[in-house]
Order: C-alpha cells, then structure tokens, then sequence
C-alpha cells in the first residue's frame, strides 16, 4: 500500500518536477557549461573546446581578443565604477538600512491600536505600485528642477545624463531602499503578531523600559524573521537591474562610453543582448554571481545558528 501511495505522490508532482527540470534546472547546467566553452555560438552549438579564459576576460585578467592588449574592465576594476563595485555598495548599503528602517516602522505600527491596518495598507502601497512607475516619479522628484532640488536650494544634477556617479549612486540607493520597504514592513508585523502578549506583560511588571522590552525580548523573537528579510535582501540586492532601467533607463551617467552604473545583472544582460559571440561571457558572469551568492548565504545561515531563536 504504501509503495503504492509512494507513485501516486511522484505523478502529482511529475508536472511540477518536469517544469523544474525544464525551465530551472537544465537552464543552470546548461549555463555552467557555457562558461567554459571557447568561442561559443548560440545559433549552431559550435564551439572551440573547454578553457578558463571566458572568466579571466570577465574579470579582467585576460585580454578581450588575443594579442589586442585590451581588457574587460567593466565587470570588476580597482578605483573605478564596476558592475561588481556598483553592486556590493548597493547590497551593503541599501540591505541593513532598508531591515533596520522597516524593523523599527514595524514596530512603532505595532504598538499602534487605532487605525493600525490603515496606516500598514499605507506603507504596503508602494510593493505593489510598478517598479518602472516610480522609477519616473523619482526621476521627476530628482530631476534639475525637481521638487528636491527646489525644497533645498540646490542645483545639483542627481539623475540626468550630467549627473555625477556619486550623485546617481546615492538617488539610486535612496530609491531600492523605497521600494524593498512595503514587503519587509509587512514579514515583521506578522511576526510581531505572533509574539505571545505575556513576553511584554512580564517585562512591563519588571519595570523594563520600552527600548529594553524591544532588545531583550521583540528582535530575539523576531530573528527568524530577522534572518529571512536579510538573505533574500542579499539576494534581491545582488541581483539588482529593475532600479537602474527603471530610475536612469540607461548605463551610465554622464558620458555614453563608460558604461558606470552597470551592475552584475545588467552585465550579463548586455553581454547576451551583444550576439551570441558573448554569451559565453555572460554564463560566466552568471556563474560568478551564483557563486557569490552562494557564500554570503552561507556566511549568514552559520552566523543565525548562535543568532536566532526559534
């Protein structure tokens, strides 16, 4: 009987595996093997054979074409943007902001009782608002004669194409941070919704501060959620495009050749839209971000084991 329960589960799951296997799986194996062909084309298959040369021109240490003397500096380089630099200052910059704001928004919701479902609908808005949407509504609030501009006396070009890399980098940063709020918002108030009432009763019996009750009891509590919004804000982060096409529509600031506000996934993205003469250089752009992903998600599940309380 139970052998036969056994078939039946793998024929409900059978569409679901084949999907996966199709659309999921097959995709990372076949993209993992892309990376270490030579000369690949897409169109035909061919190939010159296996070689490590599509990371080394990825990162920078092996030249585009053989003997030109010229290297990819796009993806990483040293005292300069990079779509690597780009894209650890938006993960380490936007990342803990974004957790510690909405852990602290959640909060003060929490401990309000009257209209507390409006105000959490008002802070959910913008997680369902089109990310291209309000990309324009920031560009217009940033713009050189935007409302900020105006609101502080400034003239200073934060947005359009002569704007600085600093400039453009703090609006963008500005703006993730706006946009990942809602769903961070909502994850910790569920949470805090189901921290047993007693925990507070106890700790407001001792005489224990509001600041004291919130460190000692409400973050503990919290960390599984904790440690949920960080990883997939880490990820999420890591693969950030949707806010550079959405804010700039373009990969640079202010001059066309020097692709500056590129990040990994925008990386790759050029590099398959440029013919299949490149892909190989994209799969092996994908790879290194899997791989990077991979560590810093590592890095976070050992810390949560001394870190959360379940």
């Amino acid at each position: 009987m139970e052998e036969k329960n056994n078939w039946k589960a793998w024929l409900y799951l059978a569409p679901v595996l084949i999907l996966m296997a199709v659309f999921t799986f097959f995709p990372l194996i076949n993209t993992f093997v892309i990376s270490f062909m030579k000369d690949y084309n897409s169109v035909t298959g061919a190939n010159s054979g296996f070689t490590f040369d599509n990371y080394g021109v990825v990162l920078g240490l092996t030249e585009r074409i053989e003997g030109s003397g010229v290297k990819d500096t796009t993806f990483v380089a040293w005292g300069k943007p990079s779509a690597l630099t780009n894209t650890l200052i938006i993960t380490f910059v936007t990342v803990p902001i974004s957790v510690i704001l909405a852990l602290f928004i959640s909060i003060l919701l929490n401990g309000i009782k009257a209209c507390r479902s409006f105000f959490q609908t008002i802070f959910f808005m913008p997680y369902v608002t089109n990310v291209i949407a309000v990309g324009m509504v920031f560009a217009i609030i940033f713009g050189d004669g935007g409302i900020f501009n105006r609101l502080f006396g400034l003239d200073v070009s934060w947005v359009s194409q002569g704007a600085t890399w600093g400039h453009a980098m703090v609006v963008l940063c500005l703006y993730i941070i706006w946009t990942a709020l809602p769903y961070k918002i909502l994850i910790f108030s569920s949470g805090l919704q189901g921290i047993d009432k007693q925990y507070y009763q106890a700790a407001k019996i001792d005489g224990a501060s509001k600041t004291k009750t919130a460190m000692k009891i409400t973050i503990p509590l919290l960390s599984p959620q904790i440690l949920y919004i960080t990883i997939t804000s880490f990820i999420g982060a890591f693969k950030e495009y949707n806010a550079v096409i959405g804010l700039f529509n373009r990969k640079y600031t202010s001059n066309g050749n020097v692709p500056d506000l590129y990040t990994v996934v925008y990386y790759i993205y050029d590099k398959l839209s440029s013919g299949s003469s490149q892909l190989q250089y994209a799969a092996a752009a994908a790879v290194i971000l899997f791989a990077i992903i991979m560590v810093f998600t590592v890095i976070q599940m050992q810390v949560s084991k001394k870190r959360v309380h379940y």
